[in-house]
């Protein structure tokens, strides 16, 4: 069994911006102590990146490419989408089966959109998830804070189980990432 790391939507009109998002700099930091381990591990690190057909979003705009401080290497994968679900219209599920992927490790932008919905469907699709609970961000809304959002789908997202696999949510220094098949 193996674990892929994704990071969704870290991406420099997401967090170089004013104001960024909650906890902004710690987030990028903990996405590149995950990324360094599962490289250390040998498992694959995929970058996902929104994008729009116009707008600071556009595919290869400044505001497109990953966020400033986000740590990249050579192997590292990258894939591009256009709904908050990173399965939806991309080649995510095959990539995923062809390296042998058994669950996944999710962070990233933003909470209530991207993450959760990729969470949801990855679940959906069999895949266990380890929610990193202290890498994913989003901004203060009208109806909450961001702290509260990420609280909120660090306790209810586990609470999901009628999909089947479990999904967790953990902070980054109790993630593990298991090697991929050889």
């Amino acid at each position: 069994m193996s674990t892929a790391l994704l990071i969704i939507d870290v991406q420099a009109a997401l967090f170089d911006v004013s104001p960024r998002p909650e906890e902004a700099e710690a987030v990028i930091a903990r996405i590149n102590s995950l990324s360094a381990r599962a490289r250390s591990a040998g498992a694959p690190v995929l970058f996902i990146q929104h994008e729009s057909l116009a707008g600071r979003l556009a595919y290869q705009s400044a505001g497109w490419q990953l966020a400033e401080g986000l740590q990249q290497a050579p192997g590292d994968a990258y894939l591009r989408k256009t709904t908050p679900d990173s399965f939806l219209r991309t080649a995510l599920q095959d990539w995923l089966t062809e390296r042998g992927v058994r669950d996944l490790v999710l962070c990233g932008y933003a909470t209530e959109y991207c993450v959760d919905s990729t969470t949801r469907r990855a679940a959906a699709l069999g895949y266990p998830v380890q929610l990193a609970a202290d890498a994913h961000t989003t901004h203060d809304k009208a109806h909450a804070s961001a702290v509260q959002i990420r609280q909120h789908h660090n306790a209810t997202l586990p609470d999901l189980t009628s999909f089947g696999p479990p999904i967790v949510a953990r902070p980054c220094a109790q993630i593990v990432f298991t090697p991929g098949a050889s």
